[in-house]
């Protein structure tokens, strides 16, 4: 039988002991930053040895995976216990549900928004490997509300894989901006962009829908001559 200390098992140690390592690195990571800060640092902040760091971590690299997956994983832990309490709700509920039930998670501290999309960007190919998979995850969880809204005929019947990669990237671009602004945008306000983002992403207006070309363009529309507009709307 494993001996206890203080009237705690060695189990409970051991995880109190890993809690703390992952607090310091949250705090380490997001003030001094990720490249900036060593792991002795680590352990004096969390009143851990460097032996007992080894002993739960393989280096600070992976006390960045594993907050960044904790950080996701909790996201969409609540996003999904949300959405199953509108489960009959119409597609524009569930959608705004989704969408508020993240920012909320994400932005309840400051500093969650820091390390998942400043701190944890081009550490190393395994981290972005991470980075994918949970892209993944996001896209298609957004995909699959986006077909919920088009079966129930208030979107355009289509593949919404890209656009749901593209709105994971309006999402990331502005919980950075969100994380770095002088002053503090207000956290309503982020909020409010990303829903009309998605909701005019997925429920096209039917003006939209019929440009020729576009996803979710009307199948009866055709292409239209482009002669003579060689040189307008290029980007250079």
């Amino acid at each position: 039988m494993a001996r206890t200390y203080g009237g705690v098992a060695p189990e409970q140690r051991r995880a109190d002991r890993r809690e703390r390592l992952l607090a310091a690195g949250l705090e380490l990571f997001t003030s001094a930053g990720f490249r900036h800060t060593k792991i002795t640092e680590v352990c004096a902040r969390a009143g851990v040895s460097t032996r007992n760091f080894y002993e739960e971590f393989t280096g600070k690299e992976d006390v960045l995976r594993t907050l960044h997956d904790r950080i996701n994983s909790l996201a969409l832990e609540q996003v999904t216990a949300a959405l199953d309490k509108v489960a009959d709700a119409d597609a524009m509920t569930r959608i705004a549900t989704l969408l508020d039930v993240f920012i909320d998670t994400v932005t309840v501290d400051p500093r969650l928004p820091r390390l998942n999309y400043v701190e944890a960007v081009g550490v190393s190919a395994e981290l972005e490997q991470q980075h994918q998979v949970w892209v993944d995850r996001w896209a298609t969880f957004i995909a699959t509300e986006a077909r919920r809204a088009a079966a129930r005929g208030v979107a355009p019947d289509r593949d919404y894989r890209l656009t749901a990669i593209a709105l994971v990237g309006a999402a990331t671009g502005l919980l950075r901006e969100w994380q770095a602004h002088e002053p503090p945008l207000p956290v309503e306000d982020v909020g409010a962009e990303l829903r009309a983002l998605m909701l005019a992403a997925v429920m096209r207006p039917e003006k939209i829908s019929e440009i020729p070309g576009n996803p979710g363009a009307l199948p009866d529309v055709k292409e239209s001559s482009r002669e003579g507009d060689q040189g307008g709307g290029r980007l250079a």
